[in-house]
């Protein structure tokens, strides 16, 4: 798949993912509410819709697509992450945490709408991710919902993206700098989690063979950790006028990357290699020209400028 072949995939996905949200992020109470509060949508729908690159929700579908599902579940499964990847978004940002003032080229939430009001937005998309996951309209079998609602519940969790966040909020107190293993150990958590589980996510919709997991998993945990460390080198080197957010708040916050670690050179050298393992990993499974946007995914990611 050419680059541009990619590109405008990742917009087509990203396009059905944003139409999906507005749906289920509506103003219309929905079967059993009895009302949905105005300022409290307006909030949620400012944090999830028009913008963004809705990675994770196309790596579910081009996931699935890879083992021959597409329709409605992959794409529900998809806005179910982008749910809850909004509300890390909201709650990343707050003064208690990252205290920043600017995403995607906008106010954050907390300073477009108020502090409280995004913290309820926040819990609120949290909650409905795991709503759109149980529901019937997903998936048929209950077997697979329930592996979903897991899979997600582990990865944003104590030990993926929440506990992350807490073990980066303690490197920024440390005495001393991580060392390189406890830095993959934080941002496998924080970042790759969910991440991989969005890969997982599209293997578990498409009823996968079990075979694939294994591959499936290296390939996702490969990805995020090449992510995060993009992410990292763009802090570093970007704009913020091109990233739509402020930027050198790492080093400015003593956070644990692997920029601080190994400088710009080898953190560069560290995202290849892992994007690298990705594009192996699919090899593996034998997918063949199936697998080819899964992989041209992972050269996306190493090569993102935004």
């Amino acid at each position: 798949m050419k680059t541009n072949a990619f590109a405008a995939r990742l917009a087509e996905v990203g396009a059905t993912i944003e139409g999906e949200l507005a749906a289920l992020v509506g103003f219309a109470p929905r079967d059993g509410e009895r009302t949905r509060p105005k300022r409290l949508v307006e909030a949620m729908r400012y944090a999830v819709l028009g913008g963004g690159k809705r990675l994770r929700p196309f790596l579910v579908v081009e996931t699935a697509r890879a083992f021959g599902a597409e329709g409605d579940g992959p794409r529900r499964v998809g806005a179910a992450i982008e749910c809850l990847h909004g509300y890390s978004l909201i709650h990343d940002d707050l003064p208690a945490m990252d205290d920043d003032d600017l995403r995607r080229g906008r106010p954050t939430v907390h300073r477009a709408f108020d502090e409280a009001t995004a913290i309820l937005a926040g819990d609120a998309l949290l909650t409905l991710a795991f709503e759109i996951l149980a529901a019937p309209a997903t998936a048929a079998d209950g077997g697979v919902r329930a592996a979903l609602c897991g899979g997600l519940a582990r990865a944003a969790g104590l030990a993926g993206m929440v506990g992350g966040q807490m073990l980066d909020l303690a490197a920024e107190r440390a005495a001393e700098p991580l060392d390189s293993a406890a830095i993959a150990e934080l941002q496998a958590m924080k970042t790759g989690a969910l991440l991989s589980f969005s890969v997982e996510a599209g293997g578990l919709i498409a009823s996968a063979p079990a075979a694939a997991g294994a591959a499936l998993r290296r390939y996702g945990e490969a990805l995020g950790a090449a992510f995060q460390i993009a992410d990292d080198l763009l802090d570093a080197e970007g704009d913020a006028a091109t990233l739509g957010k402020r930027v050198g708040k790492d080093a400015g916050r003593n956070k644990a990357t692997f920029v601080a670690a190994l400088g710009l050179e080898g953190a560069r050298a560290r995202r290849d290699a892992l994007a690298a393992e990705a594009i192996a990993a699919i090899d593996a499974i034998g997918l063949g020209a199936a697998g080819e946007t899964l992989r041209q995914a992972a050269r996306f990611v190493a090569a993102r400028r935004s």
